[in-house]
């Protein structure tokens, strides 16, 4: 009960700051390139689930232009209609150009909301380690699967990599196999740089060995911690150099960056996510 009651209050904090929030659509807007930055939501699920609206006030007052939605318990446009969410973007100077979706149930159907209102891309955001290669390839064929029904709703397909794909298994990388056997006509991939970095492995160096493949970049940094552990944080208190990155993946395909962040040491979700923008406004890329 204590841990509840603590979350509750916690939680309905939030959603009251979202709220007092004044909206003023152009607080930063874009980066000194003129390049429009957007958010995934995960950033803000917690407050995101009590009051949604308010926390899309809150996200376009603090400068985001671009919304990565993801499937929770309301579905991926938060208990509204995809019609109904895709006004509330507009009224708000903001577009949802993309969400992580479970890709195997029922995804003709959210393709067809998807294509509907505009969106650019469905993407797989996890599928955890898997045994074999074969399991790997499976998978690679799934995403082919989905990429032609993506197609057919005028959008595309994407998959989002965590750092198990860049661990190798009888001698592969299984992000390697899924780029490769993939086809690049329907299906693309999201970067999370963060976790490309826990990795080990060099985000351009990556993506330079696949070009043209990736197209969205999770925007994310990371703070090492005891023990060889770590953790995301406001974007420009950790260790990824984004004044550096960003410029270049720019230059290798990439069309959509996305700010993520999912811990909070000493601050909250809202006020990192404010945090975030201001930050990213500040890169020339």
């Amino acid at each position: 009960m204590q841990n509840s009651r603590r979350d509750f209050l916690r939680n309905t904090a939030l959603a009251g700051l979202a709220m007092s929030i004044p909206f003023k659509k152009d607080l930063f807007a874009m980066t000194p390139a003129g390049k429009p930055f957007g958010i995934q939501l995960w950033t803000v699920k917690e407050a995101l689930a009590k009051n949604p609206l308010a926390v899309l006030k809150h996200l376009s007052a603090s400068g985001y232009k671009q919304i990565e939605s993801f499937e929770g318990e309301k579905g991926i446009f938060w208990g509204m209609k995809n019609t109904e969410f895709k006004k509330t973007m507009d009224d708000l100077g903001m577009k949802i150009v993309s969400a992580h979706c479970d890709h195997v149930k029922d995804f003709e159907r959210k393709a067809a909301e998807a294509g509907e209102i505009g969106m650019k891309y469905l993407i797989c955001p996890w599928v955890g380690p898997q045994d074999s290669l074969d399991k790997y390839k499976k998978l690679a064929d799934q995403f082919n699967t989905c990429g032609e029904i993506a197609k057919k709703n005028g959008i595309r397909f994407a998959y989002h990599n965590h750092d198990y794909s860049f661990k190798p298994l009888e001698g592969i990388l299984p992000q390697d196999l899924m780029i490769e056997r993939s086809n690049p006509a329907t299906v693309d991939f999201e970067m999370d740089m963060y976790w490309t970095v826990a990795a080990g492995v060099d985000p351009i160096a990556y993506m330079k060995k696949y070009p043209n493949r990736f197209k969205l970049v999770h925007v994310k940094d990371l703070v090492k911690l005891p023990k060889n552990e770590h953790e995301s944080c406001v974007i420009g208190k950790g260790t990824i150099d984004y004044k550096s990155l960003l410029p270049q993946v720019s230059k290798l395909g990439v069309q959509y960056f996305i700010v993520e962040q999912e811990a909070y040491t000493g601050t909250n979700e809202l006020d990192a996510a404010k945090a975030d923008a201001a930050y990213v406004s500040t890169l020339n890329w």
